[in-house]
This record gives structure tokens, C-alpha cells and sequence, in this order.
């Protein structure tokens, strides 16, 4: 399967979906807040680790 932004993007997007919304389901309203604040900074930190990741492998 060969990604391109689209295909990469709408995975992200569910899969980022996927963990907010079991945060909110687990905590209160106040803890869930900050924490899938968080956890949508560390997916976006690691998608572009992954797709710089990648680019470096396809380069090699």
C-alpha cells in the first residue's frame, strides 16, 4: 500500500479520534480536557518522525 497525505491523513485522523474519545470516556470532563490535548501533540510529533522516517529510507 503506498501512502500518499490523503491515505495518511484520514488514518491519522481516525486513529487520533479513536484514543480522544476513549479518554473522554474513561475520566471526567476536566481531566480528559488536557489530556487529549496532549496525546494530539504526541501524535502529530510522531506522525512527522514517521513520515520523515520514511522519506530517509526512501532517499537510501
Amino acid at each position: 500500500m503506498e501512502f500518499d497525505q490523503l491515505k495518511t491523513g484520514v488514518i491519522f485522523l481516525i486513529l487520533a479520534a479513536v484514543m480522544v474519545s476513549g479518554s473522554f470516556m474513561g475520566m471526567p470532563t476536566s481531566i480528559a480536557a488536557p489530556v487529549s490535548i496532549g496525546q494530539i501533540i504526541v501524535f502529530v510529533l510522531i506522525l512527522l518522525l514517521g513520515v520523515k522516517h520514511g522519506e530517509y529510507r526512501a532517499s537510501n
